[in-house]
């Protein structure tokens, strides 16, 4: 039996392999992650303790730096259970691809 994400991306005629690819590019770390996640690294446990300031933002989030992989996907067909986080980065690599064919987004309930 195809898994509800095979049949979504049949329907809209993309290839798996872009995802990957998508997903790739999409969550690949940049400088800026880097040093988000180093100032989190540098931080002493006081600060972490600490609430940030009222003129303080709270940190952004980086990218993961993980992309969706073959072994997800197969995951996913065999009907085993999968992370949420992992369904998001394969929403945004979906997304991201119906975007570059001019067609409206999904949530995630079309996928999963």
């Amino acid at each position: 039996m195809a898994s509800k994400l095979a049949e979504f991306l049949k329907e809209n005629k993309l290839d798996i392999r872009r995802v990957y690819a998508a997903s790739r590019k999409l969550e690949q770390l940049r400088p800026e992650d880097r040093a988000i996640r180093l100032k989190r690294r540098q931080r002493s446990d006081e600060a972490k303790a600490a609430k940030p300031a009222e003129g303080e933002a709270a940190p952004a989030k980086p990218r993961s730096g993980r992309p969706v992989t073959h072994q997800l996907v197969s995951r996913i067909e065999a009907g085993r259970t999968i992370p949420g986080a992992a369904k998001t980065r394969i929403l945004r690599a979906v997304n991201h691809l119906l975007e570059q064919k001019k067609k409206s987004p999904v949530d995630l309930k079309a996928i999963f």
